[in-house]
């Protein structure tokens, strides 16, 4: 349910390195002329294009899948001493795949000629995140992060443009979630996102510490159905550290605000 921090993160120094051997093994098992292709999601293609997040544990993916691919992926994991599906395609039973992901996607890098990676743009990495909105891992921070980055260098991102992400992915009919829609709220109030990052952060941490708590005294009960409601409980219980820290910061940014007038 929850991550194992104890497995061997991959970075944004390794990340590459990893799919290069990708590349090699799959070029020795088939041959010069078969040709590959991977489109990364989650939190390798933030690794991929951003540099606010530093690690992640898995890397999701949308693959052709192959006897051959597999044995590839499972000799770069032998060679690295990689967890088992270290590169896997399990978000694809989740709610944030879309089978239009692969078509919007974009091209990032080739290794040995026929290995091809693909990745999303910001908008659709964003609408992914919206749709998932997981507390208890990096989605929201990523979500503050991508805009925060994108603002930083001068190319903030327009509401309306990653709404439509989200429609085109999921469908006119669908729903961004209220935590997300908050969170949306939360990001285009605020002029820095410095601060909303770290806090969101702080969050995510604290919330995986809650869901931690609990299940070592209620073991077998966590589901993702009811993860929502056990953090909220928790939260109610335990008036968090970041967010009396956030709440201070906000109160003394405006005593400062009202001594310099």
């Amino acid at each position: 349910m929850l991550p194992d921090t104890q497995l061997r993160p991959i970075t944004r120094n390794n990340l590459n390195e990893y799919l290069k051997d990708l590349g090699k093994e799959f070029r020795r098992l088939n041959g010069a002329k078969a040709e590959a292709e991977v489109v990364l999601v989650g939190g390798a293609a933030v690794l991929a294009k951003y540099d606010f997040r530093d690690l992640t544990y898995d890397v999701d993916a949308i693959i052709e899948t192959s006897i051959s691919m597999k044995d590839a992926i499972s000799r770069v994991r032998d060679k690295h001493e990689l967890p088992h599906g270290w590169l896997n395609t399990n978000f694809m039973r989740t709610e944030s795949y879309s089978a239009k992901l692969r078509e919007v996607s974009v091209f990032y890098r080739t290794f040995s000629n026929i290995l091809h990676i693909r990745t999303v743009t910001a908008e659709y990495l964003l609408a992914m995140k919206l749709k998932s909105a997981r507390q208890y891992k990096s989605d929201l921070s990523d979500i503050v992060g991508v805009m925060w980055e994108h603002q930083k260098h001068g190319k903030p991102l327009k509401r309306e443009a990653i709404e439509t992400a989200f429609l085109t992915l999921y469908g006119v009919d669908s729903v961004i979630p209220e935590t997300s829609s908050k969170l949306l709220d939360a990001i285009f109030s605020e002029e820095s996102l410095e601060e909303l990052f770290k806090h969101t952060r702080e969050s995510e941490l604290e919330s995986k510490e809650l869901l931690l708590e609990f299940e070592r005294k209620y073991p077998k009960i966590l589901k993702n159905e009811n993860i929502g409601s056990i953090i909220e409980n928790m939260r109610q219980k335990h008036e968090t550290a970041s967010t009396k820290k956030y709440l201070l910061g906000k109160l003394e940014k405006a005593k400062r605000e009202v001594d310099q007038n």
